[in-house]
């Protein structure tokens, strides 16, 4: 893992190199990296989509991961994050610690993963490792655990000498390593120095436990370093726990899509195993599929295994309705949610050049947004509309370029539009009574008063059983998230309680599928009675240039709407954090690169949302039918009207 140009892809072309895989390292600048594979990828150099390779290293088979290092394709790494064992964070000597390695690093950190920190490109003119060191223990907040010696940086010359092995352990090491450990600690102190294997062995379960991040240098362009890498993913990178449990228990990280076998899905077994041809049970979605065909993953070919077990990675065929974040077998529960590291703030309407492939763009879209959840695709059937979520502008230039590789589909992105959010501006009641045309009851008053930002949808029922029965009531509970996406100012409502206070059923007529018709109409009332007011996305900054700028970097940020803490001097240089409105700032790092001749550094990340005008946000219309137009709601929910 990796801000983008830092040098993974060439890590992984080396390690692919050395383990015998291939004659000769790819190239990401000439397009030959092997794990690069998609024709944008190639053409741009850079990695748009994770790719997965196995290797041998030391009588260890290494499942690797080279994920995408732009922050468009967060959630990606995201997904990857939840099934990994250790990760190597690579640094450019050059460039230092960027906006998002402290990104990477907090979400590694907040799931408790053992890391390698590696320093790469040593050889280029302005490497400066002391200094990257030092960024490291300032703004991630830690001191790396330096086993090489690093001489000649900054030219080809450069080399490496191992600061740890026997018969050479500095005393400094050696009493980091035994403070972690009473035993050893208690010997040294004594006098007794433990062997080098002794303590070589309690760094490995050191780094296990994320107390010590080991440090290495080299340049993956030149392969220095890159023996010594490989080495240290061997000996101290953890191997999987073992499978405690004889029952399967998988989680699906990952799908993409063959033309032959269809959907695959990417999968981590924790315990147990999976078979071809076996039956396994989804216990996400309560239903069993069959296997067709398990394979071991490479970025640019597969091997059929038959089987996958326990520590191990597949590609597992023939489930059709599996989705990403799916469980087989059984829920782990050890397994941590997935970091979230961004999130989606602007939507774009997809449309296709020509008019005649609305249908196979549909299509198109839906498969992609399997692969990639986080593109949240919104089909809106009646006004033949498309509408997916987006990161930034290079994952919709990158899309527009597979739709046409891979679908031979010409579309046209719209300009993209921020995503607010709405939430109650008062309490009041929603009412409805849904009792015609029968056969149909179901009758509800909701209660709907804001809550505090950030907290979401808080949803409770104060109703008694007698009055509604439970089932019914269930039914009421999950249309809520629907009945919320678009509320009367045309976006998701969020940040409210809602409350259901009273409403009855009818022990002849009611259905379950009339309270799921009769929710939104109570909500969207409800929505109508207390108003709403709108929320923009706001994004935290933090801008290093030099004095002379600060004049007006803050005029440009006051004129934006932000606001900002008082800055920082160091060396003829200032250092301003603080939040801005991202409808304002979209293309503000733009300007600050122009403004600064590429020299000054900006690194941001969404921090919430805040309160703003009608004026300052956007108001939309409703898309679809409004729960509100009760007459045509209830005929479309009826399936009387397209």
């Amino acid at each position: 893992m990796a801000h983008a140009d830092a040098g993974k892809t060439t890590l992984t072309e080396q390690f692919l190199f050395l383990a015998g895989q291939t004659k000769r390292p790819g190239n990401v600048d000439n397009g030959t990296a092997l794990t690069d594979f998609l024709p944008v990828e190639r053409e741009r150099g850079i990695s748009v989509r994770s790719a997965h390779i196995s290797i041998n290293w030391q009588d260890t088979r290494i499942n690797l991961i080279d994920t995408p290092g732009h922050v468009d394709f967060s959630a990606d790494v995201e997904r990857v994050m939840r099934i990994v064992d250790g990760v190597i964070l690579v640094i450019s000597a050059v460039e230092g610690v960027q906006a998002h390695t402290g990104t990477l690093w907090n979400a590694l950190r907040e799931s408790h993963i053992p890391v390698l920190i590696f320093i790469n490109k040593i050889d280029r003119v302005g490497a400066d490792c002391v200094a990257v060191i030092h960024a490291i223990g300032k703004e991630l907040g830690f001191s790396p655990f330096c086993l090489q010696e690093l001489s000649g940086e900054g030219s080809g010359d450069a080399s490496l000498r191992q600061t740890w092995k026997p018969g050479v352990m500095p005393e400094s090491m050696i009493e980091q390593i035994v403070a972690g450990d009473e035993k050893l600690l208690g010997d040294y102190l004594d006098g007794k120095m433990p062997g080098f294997r002794e303590l070589d062995k309690q760094l490995r379960l050191m780094v296990s436990r994320c107390e010590v991040y080991p440090l290495f240098y080299g340049s993956a362009k030149l392969g220095t370093g890159m023996t010594e890498l490989l080495d240290a993913v061997a000996d101290y990178l953890p191997p999987p726990e073992p499978g405690s449990r004889k029952e399967l228990s998988a989680l699906v990280y990952g799908i993409e899509h063959d033309r032959i076998m269809g959907k695959i899905a990417h999968v981590r077994v924790f315990s147990g195993r999976i078979d071809n041809r076996e039956v396994v049970l989804n216990a996400t979605q309560h239903a069993e599929e069959k296997v067709t065909q398990v394979r071991r993953l490479f970025a640019w070919k597969y091997e059929d295994t038959g089987f996958v077990e326990a520590g191990d990675i597949a590609g597992i065929c023939g489930f059709g309705k599996v989705q990403v974040g799916d469980f087989l077998g059984t829920a782990c529960e050890d397994i941590p949610g997935s970091a979230k590291m961004s999130m989606p703030l602007l939507t774009v309407q997809i449309k296709p050049a020509d008019n005649r492939d609305y249908a196979a763009l549909a299509a198109a879209m839906t498969q992609l947004a399997a692969e990639d959840p986080a593109l949240e695709l919104d089909w809106l059937r009646e006004e033949g509309e498309l509408h997916v979520k987006i990161m930034g502008w290079i994952q919709m230039e990158v899309l527009e370029r597979i739709l046409l590789d891979r679908f031979n589909l010409a579309a046209k992105f719209e300009n993209p539009t921020v995503i607010y959010k709405e939430t109650p501006s008062a309490t009041a009641e929603g009412f409805v009574q849904y009792w015609m045309p029968k056969p149909c009851w179901a009758i509800m008053r909701f209660q709907i008063e804001p809550g505090e930002r950030g907290s979401g949808v808080v949803y409770s029922s104060t109703v008694a059983v007698n009055d509604i029965q439970q089932k019914y009531q269930n039914e009421a509970a999950r249309t809520i998230p629907a009945a919320l996406k678009q509320g009367i100012k045309g976006w998701e409502v969020t940040d409210l309680k809602i409350t259901l206070v009273a409403g009855e059923d009818h022990p002849v007529h009611s259905r379950a599928g009339d309270f799921a018709v009769a929710t939104p109409m109570g909500v969207m009332n409800g929505l109508v009675m207390t108003g709403t007011t709108l929320l923009e996305p706001m994004i935290r900054f933090t801008i290093d240039a030099a004095e002379e700028l600060l004049g007006a970097v803050a005029g440009d940020i006051t004129r934006m709407r932000g606001s900002f803490e008082t800055p920082s001097m160091d060396n003829g240089r200032f250092n301003l954090t603080g939040t801005v409105p991202l409808s304002t700032s979209i293309d503000f790092p733009v300007k600050l690169s122009s403004r600064s001749g590429g020299k000054a550094k900006i690194s941001t990340r969404f921090c919430g949302y805040r309160e703003c005008t009608d004026d300052q946000g956007v108001i939309r219309p409703y898309k679809g039918i409004s729960p509100l137009d009760a007459a045509k709601y209830i005929l479309k929910a009826r399936k009387a009207i397209q």
